[in-house]
C-alpha cells in the first residue's frame, strides 16, 4: 500500500472517528480504540521484508501457541473447552503474557473425520474461539498441526503419541506396527518409528488421494472461517500456518533433503497458497516452514535446508521452530544459557527470510519446565527472546547497536491454561489417563496455568514474558533491546547492563529493567508503539527520547509527542505512544521503570547522553 493511500485512510478514519466521537462508538471498533488503530488493524500484509499494518507501520508479532489442547482427544481438537474460556485465556495473554498475537492451532482428524465431509460444528466452534482472541485486540494465524503424522498410528500402549491426519487416513495405508526403539524423546520417532516415516511419506506423495484431501479441507476450512467472521476480524487473522514441521518421513533413492524441499515441499506450499486465494485470503500471506531439520543445532540431527532455492516474496512468511536440543538433551550442553547464546541462530533466520524476499517469524520456541533439564529453563527462554529483539548479544549492544538488525516476531510454545489439569486418555487407553503438564508426550512447556480459583496465572518470570517491544513502528526500526532483569532462581540476570560511559542514563535506570528503540520516520502521523509490561505502571515509568523527556507520561492526544494509552480490546494492557510527524529523522526512545521521581536535571542529561551517543552510533 502507497504512503499516499495508507494516509488517506488515515484520513478518512479520522473523520469517521470525529462523526462518531459524541454518539455510539462505531460497531468495527473495539473498546479501547484511538482514532488510528480502526486503520491500523487493517490486512497486515509483507512490504519490504517487514510485517506491514494498514498504516505502513512496520509491526512486530509477538505471542504464544494456543494451544497442545488441540493435539488431544478431550476437547475434539479444540484450544479450550468453551469459549468462555477463550476469552479467558486471551485476555491474560495480553494482560500477563503480553502478547499481540496467537499461533491457534486447528486439527485435520477433527475438520474432516469422514473422509469428503467436513465438520461444521468443528469449524464453528474453532471459528468461536478465534474471534475471542481478535476481539481482545490479538492477531491470529492458525496452523493445521500435525506431529508424528496421527494419534492412529500409534498402539493403545504405547509409550508415545501422534495428533495430524484423521483416522481414515491411517486405515488406507498397511503401516507396520509402531515401534520406535531406543528412543527416549518423543521426536525421535519422526525419523526412527516406520509406522510414521511411511504415512508421512505417502502424504508428501498424495498416495491415496491424501493431500488432495487435505488441501480440499484446508480451502474448506479457511473458507468457513472468512465468511463466519465479520471483516473487521477477518482482518486480525494474519495468514495461515499449512503444515507443522515439515519432514520428508523417507527420501527417494538419491534424494537430499535440499532437493525435497525445491521438489516435494514447495509445490506444496504453492498449491496451498492457491487454496488460500480460492477461500478468499488473497491479501494475506502463507506462513511457510522450511524442513524441520534445517536449523537444528546438534550436528548428527541437522539437514540442509531453508527454503534455499525458492523465491518466497510479500506472499509467504519465512516461519520456522527453534529448540535447543542441545540444552534439552541433558548431555549436550552441560551448562545454562549465556548472554548472545542464540544470536547467530536467530541471525540465520533473518539472513534466510532476507533471502527469500520475505519477513520471518520463528512460531514455535521454548524449553522445558519440569523435568531433569528444566533447571536451564531461565536462561534459555532469556536468551532466546534477547536474539528475538537484536542480532547483538548484550555485552557488544551498546557499542554496536547498528548491528542489530529488524526485530523478530516470535510466538512461545505454548499457552496452555490447563496445563497440570488435564484427563487425556493417551492413545484412548483408559489406564493411561494423562493429568500432569501437557498432558501429551510427557511434555511440559506451557508459560501459563490456573490456579485452584480458576485465574490464570504465570509458571514463568513475568519480568522476561510480559516485555516491552515495538508492536508497530512508525518508520523502520533500526536497533531494539530489552533488559528485562528477570530471574534464574534468586539471581538476577542482567546480561545488558547501561555502559559506565553513559552515566546518567545508568542513574536513570538503576536496577530496573529498560529499553530502548531507535528508528527512522517515514512522515507518519501515526505514533509508534511499545507494548508497555505490567511492570511499567505510568507511575513508575520513566521515558528519554529526542522527542523530549516524561516521568509519569501522560495520556494520549495527537499533540503530545510521549504518550501511553490503553491496547485495543479491553484486556488492561497499555502502550507507549511516540508521535514523531517528520521525515527521513533519525529517533531514540529509552522507557525504564528503575527511577523515583527522577530531576529534570539529571533527565536532561540523560538525553544529551543518549543524543551523543545515536549521533555517534548511526551517523
Amino acid at each position: 500500500m502507497s504512503k499516499l493511500r495508507v494516509h488517506l485512510l488515515g484520513v478518512l478514519v479520522l473523520l469517521t472517528g470525529l462523526l462518531t466521537t459524541t454518539g455510539a462508538q462505531p460497531a468495527s471498533a473495539l473498546p479501547d480504540d484511538l482514532w488510528f488503530d480502526p486503520a491500523a488493524a487493517a490486512t497486515l500484509t509483507v512490504q519490504n521484508g517487514r510485517f506491514t499494518d494498514g498504516l505502513g507501520r512496520e509491526v512486530v508479532l509477538r505471542g504464544y501457541n494456543v494451544s497442545g489442547e488441540t493435539k488431544l482427544k478431550e476437547n475434539n481438537g479444540l484450544p479450550f473447552a468453551s469459549v468462555a474460556d477463550a476469552k479467558k485465556s486471551a485476555t491474560a495473554l495480553r494482560a500477563l503474557g503480553g502478547g499481540n498475537s496467537v499461533r491457534f492451532l486447528l486439527s485435520w482428524a477433527y475438520a474432516e473425520p469422514t473422509r469428503g465431509q467436513v465438520n461444521s460444528a468443528y469449524l464453528a466452534a474453532a471459528t468461536d474461539q478465534i474471534r475471542a482472541f481478535l476481539d481482545a485486540g490479538i492477531r491470529v494465524y492458525p496452523d493445521f498441526h500435525q506431529d508424528l503424522y496421527s494419534r492412529w498410528l500409534f498402539d493403545s500402549d504405547s509409550w508415545y503419541t501422534g495428533d495430524g491426519a484423521p483416522k481414515w487416513a491411517v486405515d488406507l495405508g498397511d503401516y507396520p506396527d509402531e515401534y520406535c526403539g531406543i528412543c527416549p524423546f518423543w521426536g525421535q520417532n519422526i525419523t526412527s518409528n516406520a509406522a510414521v516415516t511411511q504415512a508421512t511419506y505417502d502424504f508428501w506423495h498424495n498416495e491415496y488421494g491424501l493431500q488432495d484431501a487435505f488441501l480440499d479441507t484446508a480451502q474448506k476450512t479457511m473458507t468457513y472461517v472468512r465468511q463466519n467472521l465479520t471483516a473487521t476480524q477477518f482482518a486480525g487473522v494474519v495468514g495461515f500456518d499449512p503444515w507443522n514441521e515439515p519432514h520428508a518421513g523417507t527420501y527417494d533413492s538419491g534424494q537430499t533433503s535440499r532437493a525435497w524441499e525445491k521438489d516435494v515441499l514447495w509445490p506444496f506450499y504453492v498449491k496451498f497458497r492457491a487454496r488460500m486465494d480460492a477461500a478468499g485470503w488473497q491479501a494475506k500471506p502463507a506462513f511457510v516452514e522450511p524442513n524441520l531439520f534445517w536449523n537444528a543445532n546438534i550436528d548428527f540431527q541437522k539437514q540442509e535446508g531453508g527454503l534455499l532455492d525458492s523465491t518466497l516474496g510479500s506472499r509467504y512468511v519465512f516461519n520456522t521452530h527453534f529448540y535447543d536440543q542441545k540444552a534439552i538433551s541433558g548431555v549436550f550442553m552441560w551448562g545454562k544459557a549465556e548472554d548472545g547464546q542464540y544470536v547467530g541462530d536467530f541471525g540465520t533466520v533473518r539472513d534466510r527470510a532476507t533471502a527469500t524476499g520475505t519477513t520471518a517469524i520463528i512460531s514455535e520456541f521454548g524449553h522445558p519446565l519440569s523435568g531433569s533439564v528444566s533447571d536451564k529453563a531461565p536462561t534459555v527462554y532469556k536468551a532466546m527472546y534477547q536474539a528475538l529483539d537484536s542480532r547483538v548479544k548484550g555485552a557488544n549492544w551498546w557499542a554496536d547497536p547498528a548491528s542489530s538488525g529488524p526485530v523478530l516476531s516470535g510466538s512461545q510454545w505454548q499457552w496452555d491454561i490447563y496445563n497440570g489439569r488435564h484427563h487425556e486418555l493417551m492413545n484412548d487407553n483408559p489406564n493411561e489417563v494423562q493429568t500432569a503438564g501437557d498432558a501429551w508426550n510427557d511434555e511440559d512447556l506451557s508459560a501459563v496455568r490456573l490456579d485452584d480459583s480458576g485465574k490464570a496465572v504465570l509458571r514463568q518470570d513475568a519480568r522476561m514474558l510480559d516485555r516491552v517491544y515495538p508492536s508497530a513502528t512508525a518508520g523502520r526500526s533500526l536497533a531494539f533491546t530489552f533488559e528485562d532483569r528477570s530471574r534464574d532462581g534468586s539471581t538476577t540476570l542482567t546480561w545488558n547492563p547501561v555502559p559506565s560511559s553513559l552515566s546518567n542514563v545508568a542513574q536513570l535506570v538503576g536496577s530496573g529493567q529498560y529499553a530502548l528503540q531507535v528508528w527512522r520516520s517515514d512522515g507518519s502521523a501515526e505514533p509508534t508503539e511499545l507494548h508497555l509490561p505490567a511492570s511499567f505502571p505510568n507511575a513508575s515509568t520513566t521515558v528519554v527520547s529526542d522527542l523530549g523527556t516524561a516521568f509519569g507520561p501522560p495520556a494520549y492526544t495527537r499533540t503530545t509527542p510521549i504518550a501511553t494509552a490503553a491496547e485495543p480490546g479491553g484486556t488492561g494492557s497499555r502502550r507507549l505512544l511516540l508521535t514523531a510527524a517528520d521525515t527521513g529523522t533519525l529517533h531514540y526512545a529509552l522507557v525504564t521503570n528503575g527511577a523515583t521521581a527522577p530531576s529534570a536535571a539529571v533527565l536532561s542529561a540523560a538525553r544529551s547522553e543518549l543524543s551523543s551517543w545515536m549521533a555517534a552510533e548511526f551517523n
